[in-house]
Parts: C-alpha cells; sequence; structure tokens
C-alpha cells in the first residue's frame, strides 16, 4: 500500500485496491438517504432536543432529578485497566481518563456524556490526538450541535459538529471506521443514525405532570380554591353595567387575590351577594394523577420510584434493595455499554491487549452481593486459588494454580 503522498503525486505506481467489508442491506439505507436528503447531507433529528431539555429537564423534577441520579452514580464509578489479566495502576489511558483536558476531571466529563445521553438518547465525545500521535485529550460535544453524515454504505461518512456560526467535518475512515467521535446511543427503532431519548418516551407523563404544577400554582394563586361567587341580585332585576362589572373585576383582582390577600375579608355593595364554592373529590384527583405520571417518568429512566420519594410506590421492601434495583438494573448496563465502547475506540493506539473495565468492588449498593459472591467463592474447595481470583475479577498469582497444596502446574 503506497502512502497517501505517494498517491496524491502520482509516484511509486498504482496502489492495490482495498478490499472492504460491507453490509449486504448497506446500499439500501443509503437509497433511503439520498432520496430523502440528497446523498452527503447531514442527518438532522426527528425530534425537538431544546424543547425535549426545556420541558423534561429544566421543567420537571422527575426527570431532572432521574437524569442528575443516574449521571453523578455512574460517574462515580472508577475506572479500571487490565493487560491480559493484570491490572494496570499506572498508564497513560488511567491518566487521561482522570484528567481529560485542562478545564475539565475525569468524573465531570462521564457525568456530561451520561446526562446529555439521557437527555438527547446520544452522547458524542471527541478525541484530540497529541503530538506523539496518542490520544492526548477529551471532550464530550454537545448532541443537539452535531449532524451525522451518511456515506454511501449507509453508515456514517463523517460527525459535522456545528457552533457559533461555524461547522467542522470529523471524517470517518471508510475502511477502518475510526474516528475521533465516539457516538453513544440508546436503541431507536425508528432511526438508523440517532439514538432515542428516555424523555420521548416519558413525554405523555412529563406534560401530565407539569400540568399539574401549572395547575396547583394557579389555584395557590388563586386562594387554593375558587372560594366562592359574587351572584348580582337587584331589586329592580337590572344587570351591572360595563362600567361596574369592571370595575368590582379590578378590585377583586387586585385586594382579595393571591396569597397575601388569603382572609381578608369581602365588603360587598348593594345587591351583591357571595356564594360559596369548593371542589369536589373528583376534581381534586389530579394529585393522584400527577403521582401516576411520576411513576411513568421514572420507569422511563429505570429509577425505582421509591428513591425519587413518590407517594404510593412501595413495592420494594426498603430503600437498600430499591438502590441495588437501580444499579443492577439500570447503572450496571450503562457502565458496561461504555466501557466496551470507549475501550474499542481509545485504546487500539496504546495496545491491542488492554481491556477498559470498571471497579465493581467499589460500588456501595453491591456491597452486600459482592461480599455474598467472595464467600462462595472462598467455599469452592474445587477451585485453585488463581480460578477463584478470576472469578472475582482479579489477576492470577505465580503459585496459584493448585489445591489445597496439590500442585496442578
Amino acid at each position: 500500500m503506497l502512502r497517501w503522498l505517494d498517491r496524491l503525486t502520482g509516484r511509486g505506481g498504482r496502489a492495490p485496491e482495498i478490499e472492504t467489508k460491507k453490509s449486504a442491506v448497506g446500499h439500501l439505507l443509503a437509497a433511503t438517504e439520498t432520496a430523502w436528503l440528497g446523498l452527503g447531507a447531514p442527518r438532522w433529528t426527528s425530534r425537538d432536543y431544546k424543547r425535549l431539555a426545556e420541558e423534561g429537564y429544566r421543567k420537571n423534577v422527575i426527570a431532572h432529578r432521574c437524569v442528575r441520579l443516574i449521571a453523578e452514580c455512574a460517574a462515580s464509578v472508577p475506572w479500571r485497566l487490565y493487560r491480559g489479566d493484570e491490572e494496570l495502576t499506572r498508564h497513560p489511558v488511567l491518566d487521561l481518563l482522570a484528567r481529560p483536558n485542562p478545564t475539565t476531571g475525569g468524573k465531570a466529563l462521564m457525568e456530561r456524556l451520561y446526562a446529555f445521553l439521557n437527555i438527547a438518547g446520544d452522547g458524542y465525545l471527541e478525541m484530540v490526538t497529541g503530538v506523539d500521535g496518542l490520544p492526548g485529550e477529551l471532550y464530550v460535544l454537545r448532541p443537539d450541535r452535531m449532524r451525522i453524515v451518511p456515506g454511501p454504505g449507509g453508515w456514517p461518512r463523517a460527525y459535522r459538529y456545528e457552533a457559533g456560526g461555524r461547522t467542522h467535518e470529523f471524517a470517518v475512515d471508510p475502511v477502518t471506521g475510526d474516528s475521533p467521535i465516539l457516538h453513544l446511543k440508546t436503541f431507536n427503532p425508528l432511526d438508523d443514525s440517532y439514538g432515542m431519548s428516555p424523555l420521548e418516551a416519558a413525554a405523555y407523563g412529563i406534560d401530565i405532570h407539569n400540568a399539574a404544577g401549572r395547575w396547583n400554582k394557579a389555584l395557590f394563586d388563586n386562594a387554593a380554591r375558587p372560594s366562592g361567587a359574587l351572584v348580582y341580585e337587584p331589586s329592580d332585576g337590572g344587570t351591572l353595567s360595563d362600567e361596574q362589572f369592571s370595575r368590582l373585576k379590578d378590585e377583586l383582582a387586585d385586594s382579595y387575590q393571591g396569597a397575601q390577600n388569603a382572609g381578608r375579608p369581602l365588603l360587598l355593595e348593594g345587591g351583591l351577594k357571595w356564594q360559596s364554592m369548593s371542589f369536589s373529590p373528583q376534581d381534586m384527583e389530579f394529585i393522584a394523577g400527577k403521582h401516576a405520571a411520576a411513576r411513568e417518568i421514572a420507569l422511563a429512566f429505570g429509577v425505582p420510584p421509591m428513591l425519587l420519594s413518590i407517594p404510593g410506590d412501595n413495592t420494594y421492601s426498603n430503600y437498600q434493595e430499591a438502590n441495588r434495583s437501580l444499579w443492577r438494573l439500570t447503572l450496571l448496563p450503562l457502565l458496561e455499554k461504555t466501557a466496551s465502547a470507549i475501550g474499542r475506540w481509545l485504546l487500539p493506539p496504546f495496545g491491542d491487549d488492554l481491556r477498559l473495565d470498571f471497579d465493581r468492588d467499589a460500588i456501595p449498593a453491591l456491597q452486600a452481593e459482592r461480599s455474598e459472591l467472595w464467600g462462595r467463592v472462598d467455599r469452592a474447595g474445587f477451585l485453585t486459588l488463581n480460578e477463584k481470583r478470576r472469578a472475582v475479577g482479579l489477576a492470577p498469582v505465580p503459585d496459584g494454580d493448585r489445591i489445597a497444596g496439590q500442585d496442578l502446574s
């Protein structure tokens, strides 16, 4: 294979053709992109990220807490690096993950990545190569500014980032698929390029929860309930003039509405009668609907409602069990997916025998399960010392291939 400079200048003869592998249906995806958008045009996401972030993350306390809980907990787990079965305690990769760039720490970087993944369904990491050709810095990019440019095979040809009126395009190697951009995404059955945000699945619940909050706020602004009505009953059977009606309306708004005027006595003129009103129990069922909507939002994110203090949801025997459920069903799969993706993307320049993982023993919620595992492994007398160490994720030792004094090496 000729160097890129030789191919550009025509020196050294013709370079041999490179055999590339591609999907049998890739041309169908490419044809779809061409028909709808034109070949090489950026794919725009089908939903409004700004609206999801505004209505879901900024205005809804349940969704906000779910995103923060997942992002902060997942980012708190330390990384582990292995060469074969040996754990490495000092390595440039560990230094890079601990201090990915001059302005951001490792936990803060991962927290941003996980938060974007849960808000948008997509998370992007940029790798900046140092002067030695190895990864030197990592940055999280905003998903609403990133556009995926499809190639002839239907897979990404480039990642186009737009910010401040400028555009930068990150190329994707057509042979190896290598790119300075790592795209993490959730499963989306309706889009080949972009992930699906949990906020989309929870959209109805978020709308109901936000509407209930606005309803509740309006009630408090009006003394917590429509306390009554003023009925005009003149002796001559007449009606209020427009001027009288407007004056009465303004006086009620200025002197009797709002929390600061709660309990103030009402002074009535001739012909006005006060008639008390209140909500029926059926009208007040919106509170139960609000809690039901909150549980739906938590369900979309995989967060047990008990951890969010949602009333009426005590399906877990205790708080510890709910916390373990969060880690087992939501956070551990997220961490495993992230470790695998970052490892495939970041480690090859440092060697093919490296493996990135995370420290399960550093998760407080799983300490009871890990202790039980260690106890079961320790009681397994048919295992060698090294087999026991591998079962709990530890590297083998030189004199560990034996059982109770029997040499098996």
